[in-house]
């Protein structure tokens, strides 16, 4: 698999070490000190994914996570950070991240997830258009529409939806689209994914009579079209 990965860690030692791994993997790489050289790099160069680490100077992690969200929803961000607790990995997450890795880190497990999110990400590329009933997804713009009218979809939303969309006619279970959506193993309760669900239905006008996302009894959610 190739790409450009962003590494974005003030610890020259763990740069190099990511650097050497994801090369070797066949991966292209740039390197960032701080925030502010992170933000340039991404401006100038066509990055795929970013490694972000949280405790950087001149502009820290989150601040740079909210600038790239601010101009580029799509482009894939994990965050790497020393600090573990649930409050953080929530902040990062609703804050536009894709996955959230604490460390120390298996390399091993960071380039798993990254692989995982680069094949998610090329096939939404893939996908120029996707049809269920009267919803109509077109990832290369991360749009949505009902009935053909245009529905505000959070990234979260929108990553939900999408990921339903394309395992159409398969039953997902809760903890299956928390990792893969959400894009880190969710140790709390799962009902965080029955509350974008409502989400979902209300703005896409869900009806009981032909629900578009259906509820499986003791397993989660499925799209069926």
């Amino acid at each position: 698999m190739s790409g450009h990965i962003l590494i974005v860690e003030d610890d020259e030692q763990i740069a190099r070490v990511i650097q050497l791994e994801l090369e070797y993997e066949g991966f292209q790489t740039s390197t960032a000190y701080n925030g502010r050289d992170a933000l340039a790099v991404i401006e100038k160069e066509a990055v795929d994914l970013v490694l972000l680490d949280v405790m950087i100077p001149e502009l820290n992690g989150m601040e740079v996570l909210r600038r790239i969200r601010s101009i580029n929803e799509s482009l894939i961000i994990i965050m790497l950070t020393a600090r573990n607790s649930v409050f953080d990995k929530v902040s990062g997450l609703d804050a536009g991240a894709n996955d959230y890795m604490t460390k120390p880190f298996e390399i091993e497990e960071l380039l798993a997830r990254i692989r995982s999110h680069l094949r998610f990400h090329v096939k939404q590329a893939e996908e120029n258009v996707l049809s269920i009933r009267h919803v109509t997804i077109y990832p290369n713009t991360r749009e949505a529409f009902a009935n053909d009218k245009a529905v505000e979809l959070t990234p979260r939303e929108y990553d939900l939806l999408l990921y339903l969309a394309l395992n159409k006619n398969h039953a997902l279970e809760r903890a299956q689209i928390l990792n893969e959506v959400w894009g880190y193993d969710y140790f709390g309760d799962t009902n965080v994914v029955d509350v974008y669900i409502r989400y979902l239905r209300k703005k896409l006008h869900h009806t009981e009579a032909a629900p578009l996302i259906q509820t499986v009894r003791s397993v989660g959610y499925m799209i069926k079209d």
